[in-house]
């Protein structure tokens, strides 16, 4: 849970850190192969049945922070298994990116109605009496369900004057809107790599962080350590992800840190503005009945697998991530680029074939703030240096739910002062997918919609450390103090068409 520091996400931290503080030291198998004992001490579990279990959990953890995959658990290894090879052919991580612990995970009950100890065998027993299947009995001190009758209809829930039932869902399948997680022969979580998209939302929810995903910590700090210049390009969700903080005071630390420069991506949120706005006076409604913003990977990775028709009207702009990466790249082009954001999807966005992202690297808050505490680097303490100044409001809001919608039709009003533009926003996969069912229907005729994976925006990533709220709040806080209010006026305008053309 973002803003709570719970075992889950010190673990995770501690992870990060250490592999961030072998980057650097440089690659040595023996410190690797003895790290699960350095962040699992004694003889006592602390969180799991076993201290051993607890070890054998971390070893994966390190792996995948590695950017490697699980090790075949019947099979003897090494936990550094196969990684000194690979990683002197700089591999640094292939799908699936979001992989289950099967070891740590807790079979949690995928779907039942339940009878809790609330239960006070009333003498009323309404639960009883509106079950429409008769699966509800009264058996010694509380009333019992029969989970073979059930259909989860909810009416005993309802019912209940004492609130004793409850509806139990595994709670990394009850936010998956793509379905993808199902249970294997031993009633632990499994992926169905077909569907899922990496929005990493149930890697957010797993409270027994039996879910990870792969990182690119290791490799990041080995280009900074080398003589290629490295620029960061910081996703505009960064407000509050790192304390009461300045911009100036990140792009001190990122230059603490060996990076060349920062660029924010709220610049190439301009840049996408600009894009879909003309995209969608080009094609809605003469030539397609809606158009979806192409922003978020998850939305539009989903969009494009559960209904494969609407594909050609999802947007064809590059994204502000894209188009940010390909800017420094045509004013550095021999740098490498590394994208610190809140996403997890992005990391397959930045190595996808069809459309080349410029994007060498990427990292979400929560890893780079382990690369931070490698350094000992704390940004409140850090020196002011310039501020981030170029980006739009509209650019800057792009990190909230609705921001992309609102940015695009204000430019569109500009463009076009008497058009009327009729948006629509959905938050979170299952909301997208009802959303997009919606379309399906005709509702969404002349529509521009937009969606994001997370609830609440590209704050609520899965990369993210602040609470939603409270980064939602400063983003918007942010984007108020813009000067530059239009995408139109970006310097970086003159840009656009070599961006969109390079190879």
């Amino acid at each position: 849970m973002r803003g709570i520091e719970t075992k889950k996400t010190g673990i995770r931290k501690q992870v990060f850190t250490e592999i961030a503080k072998l980057a650097y030291e440089g690659w040595d198998a023996t410190k690797f192969e003895a790290l699960p004992y350095k962040l699992i001490k004694g003889e006592v579990a602390t969180y799991r049945d076993s201290v051993f279990v607890e070890r054998a959990v971390v070893g994966e953890r390190l792996r995948a922070a590695m950017g490697f995959p699980l090790r075949d658990y019947n099979e003897p290894s090494l936990i550094s298994e196969g990684i000194e090879e690979e990683l002197l052919n700089e591999q640094y991580y292939e799908p699936p990116l979001i992989n289950i612990v099967k070891f740590a995970c807790n079979s949690c009950p995928e779907d039942r109605v339940f009878v809790t100890d609330a239960c006070q065998k009333c003498l009323e027993h309404p639960c009883v009496e509106v079950c429409p299947k008769d699966a509800i009995t009264i058996k010694g001190t509380k009333s019992t369900i029969d989970q073979d009758k059930c259909i989860k209809c909810g009416r005993c829930i309802d019912a209940c004057h004492y609130h004793a039932i409850i509806h139990q869902e595994r709670p990394c399948s009850k936010v998956c809107g793509m379905k993808a997680i199902k249970s294997d022969e031993l009633g632990r979580a499994e992926i169905d790599h077909s569907l899922c998209v990496s929005c990493g939302q149930c890697l957010v929810n797993c409270p027994f962080g039996a879910i990870i995903d792969k990182s690119q910590i290791f490799q990041t700090v080995t280009a900074l350590k080398s003589d290629t210049p490295v620029y960061a390009a910081i996703a505009p969700a960064f407000a509050g992800q790192f304390g009461n903080v300045t911009t100036g005071q990140i792009r001190s630390a990122c230059k603490d840190l060996g990076f060349e420069d920062v660029v924010e991506v709220a610049i190439g949120a301009d840049l996408c503005t600009i894009e879909e706005a003309h995209d969608f006076l080009a094609e809605v409604p003469e030539k397609q009945p809606f158009m979806a913003t192409s922003c978020c990977p998850a939305w539009s990775m989903m969009a494009k697998k559960l209904f494969p028709r609407f594909a050609p009207y999802i947007s064809m702009a590059l994204t502000p991530m894209v188009l940010t990466a390909r800017l420094i790249k045509e004013k550095h082009p021999n740098c490498k680029v590394v994208f610190i954001g809140p996403c997890a999807a992005k990391k397959l966005e930045a190595r996808r074939r069809t459309i080349r992202s410029y994007v060498d690297f990427v990292l979400t808050f929560e890893e780079f703030s382990g690369i931070l505490e490698a350094k000992n680097i704390d940004i409140s303490k850090c020196e002011e240096d310039r501020e981030f100044n170029d980006a739009s409001a509209g650019g800057t809001g792009f990190a909230v739910s609705g921001g992309v919608a609102k940015a695009v039709e204000d430019l569109l009003k500009e463009l076009e002062p008497n058009i009327q533009v009729k948006t629509a926003k959905a938050e979170g996969l299952p909301e997208c997918y009802n959303m997009l069912k919606m379309a399906k229907a005709g509702k969404y005729d002349g529509y521009l919609l937009e969606g994001m994976g997370c609830p609440g925006g590209c704050v609520a990533g899965a990369g993210t450390i602040a609470p939603v709220k409270k980064s939602t709040a400063l983003v918007n806080v942010m984007s108020k103090r813009n000067t530059e209010k239009s995408p139109m006026n970006s310097k970086y305008m003159e840009y656009l068409p070599l961006l969109e053309e390079m190879k």
